[in-house]
């Protein structure tokens, strides 16, 4: 008997979700300001784009920045009266941590996204979907409560210009809070389709202050999602054609640390308090020698300070200086007073802090420090002045010091 068997087909169909994305660089810059000293916050440097670009006035006004994102949303079915349609941002603060990549050293930023607009467009004039002699009757009777530069329902605020065409309609609210902001379709009106065709964005940054942190760029990146319940999201008939978007901040961070000397400065006389004439004239012999020298600093970062010897006596912080003809020396030690506004790790002021051959610990600034005076303190004990004099043979004393400002020691 012949057996029969059906040959079966066998079709698996696998269904994998496709993401879309999208990456949008945003640049901050800080440097140090001479006329606002106190103003220690990042610039945006990224161009405007969309809302912001087309309206400038509104946005410096409140001081916002705005993004044009390649993001359409289109709806994929036909909206009916009393369908809704709208606007849901992430607007609570969402944080992300840059990097230097450098130095590892890493900050928090916090972002809010603080508004979102778009333009969308008809399937047809709005006159002929609503009625209305024109098309900003046509707007206005389209939605329940009038068009979208009015009856713009909470969380979202109007954010005070609007533009409008025979099929299209360009809006821009502010997002106070996370909410959905909605607009329902007004009876007996219906959408055959509709699109969004950008996503505008307008962003708040909560930098950390750039005073703490060290010359460099800081980098990282905050992803949102985009569709109907995401982070991002204009009503559950519109369906976004990219469903990922990161953000990807530079923070780019350009310290001054400049220091002055006067012309001359670089050349330092080691003298007794009133000069020699006490010990020349009536042999008073001096209790120490010293000098102290002003510089001018600039510095808008934490900085560090530390000595070089020419001659290294060995012992302690102190440098020497020596008489190339006896071979003597004595021992200088040097230490700095610096202008109002630094200060000490612990924000006390500095005055007289010993340098060594070690770094100091860090001296900060409260606010840009812009060309003030400092000083230097170079002082020879009185043991090592008895010493020097007795054994100076009409022989000067010599020795370079080096003195270190440094800004990269953190």
């Amino acid at each position: 008997m012949n057996k029969i068997i059906p040959a079966l087909g066998l079709l698996l169909l696998f269904s994998v979700s496709e993401v879309r994305a999208l990456n949008q660089e945003i640049r901050a810059l800080f440097q140090p300001d001479p006329s606002k000293p106190n103003k220690n916050a990042f610039i945006n440097q990224t161009p405007d784009s969309g809302y912001c670009q087309l309206y400038p006035g509104e946005c410096t006004a409140n001081g916002m920045f705005s993004i044009q994102l390649p993001i359409r949303f289109t709806s994929n079915t036909f909206i009916g009266a009393n369908e809704t349609v709208g606007v849901r941002a992430p607007a609570n603060g969402r944080r992300l941590t840059v990097t230097n990549p450098d130095t590892q050293q890493t900050e928090t930023v916090e972002v809010r996204i603080s508004g979102v607009g778009s333009r969308y467009v008809l399937n047809g004039p709005v006159t002929q979907i609503a009625g209305g002699s024109n098309p900003v009757e046509g707007h206005t009777r389209l939605w329940r409560t009038g068009s979208w530069m009015e009856g713009i329902l909470p969380p979202c605020q109007y954010s005070g210009v609007g533009e409008f065409g025979v099929d299209y309609f360009r809006f821009f609210w502010k997002t106070v809070k996370e909410g959905f902001c909605s607009k329902t379709v007004a009876f007996p009106a219906h959408i055959s389709w509709m699109y969004f065709d950008t996503l505008d964005i307008a962003y708040e940054l909560i930098t950390p202050n750039p005073l703490t942190m060290s010359t460099g760029r800081y980098v990282g990146s905050l992803s949102y999602t985009l569709g109907p319940g995401a982070d991002f999201d204009m009503g559950k008939y519109m369906i976004p054609d990219v469903t990922e978007l990161t953000l990807d901040f530079v923070l780019d961070v350009q310290h001054t640390l400049k220091v002055d000397i006067p012309p001359g400065g670089n050349h330092v006389s080691l003298e007794p308090h009133g000069g020699w004439r006490g010990w020349l004239e009536s042999g008073r012999r001096p209790t120490r020698l010293y000098r102290d020298q002003t510089f001018n600093i600039s510095a808008s970062s934490k900085f560090s300070m530390q000595i070089e010897c020419e001659h290294d006596l060995g012992f302690g912080d102190a440098c020497g200086i020596m008489s190339p003809d006896s071979g003597y020396a004595g021992a200088v030690n040097v230490s700095v007073s610096l202008p109002n506004g630094l200060t000490d790790s612990a924000g006390r002021p500095v005055r007289k802090v010993p340098l060594g051959r070690r770094p100091t610990a860090l001296f900060q600034p409260a606010a840009y420090v812009e060309g003030k005076p400092g000083t230097l303190h170079f002082e020879v004990a009185e043991q090592y002045t008895n010493w020097l004099i007795d054994n100076a043979g009409d022989k000067p004393y010599k020795g370079n010091i080096t003195v270190i400002w440094d800004s990269e020691a953190h």
